[in-house]
C-alpha cells in the first residue's frame, strides 16, 4: 500500500516539465537549444541597414526648365541585397524600392511603382505653371524579404522609407519670337 502511494506521488511529479531523477520526458522530441531569429528582429534589423537615397534627374538638364513645359522627371534605383547576422544566423535580405514619392517643389507630389526614365520615355513629368525657383525630390519606400542561413524567401513586414534630398530648379518663361531668314 505505502509502495503505491509513492509509486503515485512519483507518477504525478514527473508530469509535464518537473521531472526529477529517474523520470523521463513525455515526448520524444528534442529540446530546442538554437536560438531562434524572429521576424520582428528581421524587421528591426531592415530598419537600421543603411539604404541608398535616389538621386533625382531632371531633363532639360542644368538646373532650368519652362513653364507649361514637359519637365522629365526619374532616378536609377534597383533591387539591391544585404547580409547580417542575428543571434549567429546568416540572414540574407533582398531590398527593392516598392513606391517612389516624387514632390515638385511646388506643392505637387506624385506616387509610382516605377523611378521614371530619361527621354525619350517620359514616365513621370510635371508642367510647372509659374516662373520662380522650385526644389524638386523623390523619396524612395523600400520593401524587402529575407531568409535565414539559406532557407526560404519570407517577406519582411514594414517597409523603409529614404528621403531623397532636393535639386534646385528654376522654372524660366520663354518668349517666342518670329525670326525670318534672308
Amino acid at each position: 500500500m505505502i509502495a503505491d502511494v509513492g509509486s503515485a506521488l512519483l507518477e504525478n511529479f514527473c508530469t509535464g516539465t518537473n521531472w526529477a531523477e529517474g523520470c523521463e520526458p513525455e515526448s520524444d522530441a528534442p529540446v530546442e537549444t538554437t536560438p531562434q531569429v524572429t521576424p520582428g528582429m528581421v524587421a528591426a534589423a531592415f530598419r537600421r541597414i543603411p539604404l541608398p537615397a535616389a538621386e533625382l534627374q531632371v531633363q532639360p538638364p542644368d538646373g532650368r526648365t519652362l513653364v507649361n513645359f514637359a519637365t522629365n522627371f526619374f532616378t536609377e534605383q534597383g533591387e539591391l541585397s544585404r547580409s547580417v547576422t542575428l543571434l549567429g544566423r546568416q540572414v540574407d535580405l533582398r531590398i527593392w524600392p516598392e513606391r517612389f514619392d516624387w514632390s515638385f517643389g511646388d506643392g505637387s507630389a506624385l506616387t509610382t511603382t516605377t523611378p521614371g526614365a530619361p527621354y525619350p520615355d517620359l514616365e513621370v513629368t510635371h508642367d510647372y505653371r509659374r516662373a520662380g525657383a522650385v526644389s524638386p525630390s523623390v523619396d524612395t519606400t523600400y520593401a524587402a524579404e529575407y531568409r535565414i542561413d539559406g532557407g526560404p524567401w519570407q517577406p519582411v513586414a514594414g517597409t523603409v522609407t529614404i528621403p531623397g534630398a532636393p535639386v534646385e530648379l528654376r522654372v524660366l518663361t520663354a518668349t517666342p519670337t518670329l525670326v525670318g531668314y534672308r
